[in-house]
């Protein structure tokens, strides 16, 4: 495993341009920090209606902060020069089935029917903890944060439904109390946690091993806490298999324009 570079310094814009010239293919976790880092999803205008009800439903999950037009690329309240198609590091195509394919960009996939759906990312709170000397195991480790399927079902609508997947931090006891303060602010970023202790209460056999992601870093005495995950979608969209779906592989997110501080509620 390759630990993750991190710019500090870096605009989304910057990095937008790196990703699309192919000079940057991992994951976004730590990278342009500051602003909103999205999940993907993008399916046939066929589908957009039931998977807009989804997010709804399904806020937790699933906060939408962008919605593409029918057939264009671009989402200009999150970034004037982004595109779809190119400014993600890693893509996951789904063809009717729950295989995927997975590629570099959309330059042979997109259709004038596709509607993309960019949704809010734990990664965007991260900066928060950090500014608040809250270490971040998996971005000080350099790797990517690991997520896990759950036995906590999301509230369906038409097709799409299925169990939620939620990513994991590990803190000291009082550091886990300081995070979920901080990460409840930022509801679009998925807010406060939907579990804290035992993961095997929310259905995760083995912490050790994710569904996605990387390994945890954990310390003695850490309390691992559990946020909603965008990849939610992911297994939905598995669910309900239309015939073309695109998302981000998890862990290669959307880069934004838009200040993580935007998505805060409170003072």
């Amino acid at each position: 495993m390759q630990p993750i570079a991190r710019v500090v310094d870096e605009s989304p814009a910057d990095l937008r341009r790196a990703i699309r010239a192919g000079s940057v293919r991992g994951p976004t976790t730590g990278r342009a920090p500051g602003y909103l880092q999205g999940n993907l999803a993008i399916l046939p205008r066929t589908h957009a209606q039931d998977f807009l009800a989804f997010c709804v439903a399904n806020p937790k999950p699933c906060p939408l902060i962008g919605v593409s037009e029918p057939g264009d690329p671009r989402v200009p309240s999150l970034g004037a020069d982004l595109d779809l198609r190119t400014d993600v590091g890693a893509y996951r195509v789904f063809r009717g089935g729950p295989t995927y394919e997975r590629v570099a960009d959309l330059a042979g996939v997109w259709r004038d029917d596709l509607v993309g759906f960019v949704i809010g990312c734990s990664f965007s709170f991260e900066e928060s903890l950090q500014r608040a000397r809250i270490p971040v195991r998996h971005i000080a480790a350099g790797r990517n944060v690991p997520m896990y399927v759950t036995n906590l079902e999301t509230r369906r609508a038409g097709p799409f439904g299925g169990p939620m997947v939620v990513s994991m931090r590990a803190f000291s006891p009082a550091d886990a109390i300081r995070a979920i303060v901080l990460s409840e602010r930022q509801p679009l970023a998925h807010g406060a946690p939907v579990h804290i202790g035992d993961p095997a209460q929310i259905g995760i056999p083995d912490l050790a091993n994710p569904d996605f992601g990387d390994a945890p870093v954990l310390e003695p005495g850490d309390v691992p806490v559990f946020w909603a995950c965008g990849v939610t979608p992911q297994v939905a969209i598995r669910e309900a298999r239309p015939d073309l779906a695109v998302t981000h592989e998890p862990g290669h997110m959307l880069v934004t324009d838009k200040p993580a501080e935007g998505a805060s509620i409170g003072p």
